[in-house]
């Protein structure tokens, strides 16, 4: 591995007085965008948070610079400079600080996470380190499509010490992917000195990861230019990731507002004698180029860029629910299955390799998901079938789900596995922040076509942290969908359409049923999403389930029907979007429900559709809602404690017979 320091270099941008022009205005273009936002910000005129990178404009434009339309990057919660150096246009991103409809993202990121993905701008992002894994899963697009396209990361000193940063690094290095670490080292990670923050330096950390480093003058944006252009160059020509790191300086605060009292004022006299404007400004001067015609045209394209963000609208209150998920085309109801008796598992391995073979956009990757095929054994001969397309990744959760993020906002169809339910919290930034949420903060400019796979499954003894459905968690998330199937034939149809949804989709098996059999569908099976099935009709109780305690109700309606109880038995599929107007409409004929699930009862899907029975459906209820779950401890070990912690064919049928009055 190699390690160089690039700085004050004759370069291949350093004689060309109309690049250097360019790369100026660009920069002084940055400098007053943010001088004005500052100002907005005291006037009040900009409503929320407002991080600024006054004195990085060089690291941002000269990294920008040898990028084309191929390319992508992500941001961080500082990131005005990096948007304007990749293209956006000022009014726009004035219009979105200030909260309007016509800014960049219609008002709905603001300054924290202003992105343009049609500009190749993934994002800026509130979180710090989120920006690198989805970063990664751009790169990886790019790698699979081989169109030469190139992924660079900017990220601060204080993101070193996220386990993000960790884990997209080592993801890239794996995969050998065309990636640029763009470390912005501006000395301060918020109000602690680097120092305070990490031991080892990036030049230390990048051979552990076998990628080469590169330090450069941040505030040189001649420099900086070249030495990404060369290491573009590398990565479109097949070489893999590289640690760039830009010494810097930020003039203003963590944030607008920012007392400052943690640097001495002395410090920041001395950077701005290397302000990188007056640099590059005395460059032009001394090969006969006179900046300030620039100046005045930046000048005026500010003051007309802010005139017209002021005279713009706010959203309207009836667009709130715009851009939360793309809006799905009603989809009927597959005919019944009727072909040769197949398992869930096969369905799971049917439903990939289809998707696979008549999508070239999609793409699979987990833990042991290749060669090893899968804990279960799910994938097995896929690798070999879809050379490249089946990706076997580190236990890295967090580096998993950004990739699957970045390359589903680059086009691509993702399938990532989380090898356990539990282990949904190790990731859930990237679910909760980025993937739940990316399409609405751009305003609709972004779909999210991905597929984040999982299973749970209380009953054997795994403990309590391989036992846990979290269903419930999920499903408080606007923006995700979350699906538990019941049966072989619904295995296949609603995998096979989470993979073809635009939305993000986390689709939940149960591993106690890889082995249940049932009717095989065609392969054109497709179950739409959102839609609960009637598996029994009745008329004295509405019993309502999902996932493989369906089975268990299933029994207890039959015996109960001996008792002349007669159940209606409902299947929810789909946790979220809930669908409410099958279970009304079925409690609009029995007049009673109960719902039974394994997750903890408390705050559960039990409850969800208790609220709604009383607001909606009040006025057929003939009785109190019951609702069944586990009980309020964490997963027990011990099979004699497990059986009572779970719900029971006893104590379903018991509940039951509570509603029927019986």
């Amino acid at each position: 591995m190699t390690s160089t320091r690039v700085s004050d270099l004759a370069t291949a941008f350093d004689s060309e007085p109309n690049t250097l022009v360019g790369m100026y205005r660009r920069m002084r273009l940055i400098r007053q965008f943010e001088d004005r936002a500052s100002r907005l910000y005291r006037n009040n005129e900009i409503p929320g948070f407002l991080h600024l990178s006054i004195g990085q404009e060089a690291s941002a434009v000269g990294a920008c610079w040898p990028l084309d339309d191929r390319d992508v990057i992500t941001s961080t919660h500082r990131g005005h400079g990096h948007c304007i150096a990749k293209g956006i246009d000022v009014e726009g991103m004035f219009a979105e600080l200030m909260g309007k409809e016509t800014g960049t993202c219609h008002g709905r990121g603001g300054s924290m996470h202003i992105a343009d993905p049609r500009r190749g701008v993934f994002g800026a992002n509130g979180i710090v380190a989120a920006g690198v894994p989805i970063a990664v899963g751009a790169a990886t697009a790019a790698q699979l499509r081989g169109d030469g396209g190139v992924a660079l990361a900017f990220f601060g000193d204080g993101a070193v010490a996220q386990g993000m940063f960790h884990e997209a690094a080592n993801l890239a290095s794996v995969w050998q992917l065309p990636v640029i670490f763009f470390c912005e080292n501006n000395k301060y990670a918020e109000f602690s000195p680097i120092a305070t923050q990490t031991r080892a330096s990036l030049a230390d950390r990048a051979p552990g990861y076998a990628m080469d480093f590169h330090q450069v003058d941040g505030n040189d944006v001649v420099a900086v230019a070249d030495l990404v252009a060369r290491l573009a160059d590398d990565l479109r020509a097949g070489a893999g990731p590289v640690m760039v790191e830009a010494e810097t300086y930020r003039w203003h605060g963590h944030y607008e507002g920012d007392p400052l009292k943690y640097r001495d004022p002395g410090e920041l006299v001395e950077w701005k004698e290397r302000d990188p404007l007056i640099r590059l400004a005395a460059r032009l001067r001394e090969l006969g180029e006179d900046p300030a015609a620039v100046d005045e045209s930046v000048d005026a394209e500010i003051d007309a860029a802010v005139q017209k963000a002021r005279a713009a609208s706010q959203p309207a209150p009836e667009t709130l629910h715009h851009f939360v998920g793309v809006p799905r085309e009603p989809a009927p109801e597959p005919a019944e299955a009727t072909g040769e008796v197949f398992r869930t598992m096969d369905a799971v391995h049917n439903a990939i390799e289809h998707e696979l073979e008549t999508d070239d956009s999609v793409f699979l990757a987990g833990i042991d998901v290749g060669a090893g095929g899968n804990v279960f054994g799910l994938t097995r001969g896929l690798a070999d079938k879809y050379p490249g397309r089946i990706r076997d990744t580190p236990i890295s959760e967090s580096a998993i789900i950004g990739a699957a993020v970045g390359a589903a906002m680059a086009g691509l169809r993702p399938i990532v596995e989380v090898m356990y339910f539990d282990f949904i919290g190790v990731c859930l930034d990237q679910l909760m922040n980025q993937a739940a949420k990316l399409r609405f903060m751009t305003g609709g400019a972004v779909s999210l076509p991905m597929v984040v796979r999982t299973q749970f499954g209380a009953g054997k003894s795994s403990g309590s942290q391989h036992s846990q459905s979290l269903e419930a968690l999920l499903a408080h998330i606007p923006g995700l969908t979350v699906v538990m199937p019941s049966t072989p034939a619904d295995t296949y149809g609603l995998l096979r359409a989470a993979i073809r949804d635009p939305n993000p989709v986390v689709f939940i098996e149960n591993r106690l049923m890889y082995g249940r059999k049932g009717p095989q569908p065609p392969a054109s099976h497709l179950v739409p999403l959102g839609k609960a099935a009637v598996r029994r009709t009745g008329t004295d109780v509405t019993l309502v389930s999902y996932s493989k305690l369906v089975h268990d109700c299933a029994d207890v309606a039959e015996e109960l029907a001996a008792e002349g109880i007669s159940v209606e038995l409902i299947d929810l599929r789909t946790i979220a979007p809930l669908d409410t107007e099958t279970v009304l409409r079925s409690l609009a004929k029995t007049g009673r429900l109960v719902v039974a699930h394994q997750a903890v009862g408390e705050f559960g899907v039990g409850a969800e559709l208790a609220a709604v029975a009383a607001r909606e459906g009040f006025w057929t209820l003939d009785a109190p809602v019951i609702r069944l779950g586990a009980e309020r401890t964490p997963a027990p070990y011990s099979p004699s404690l497990e059986r009572v912690w779970l719900p029971s064919k006893d104590t379903i049928a018991a509940a039951v017979r509570e509603a029927a009055g019986s």
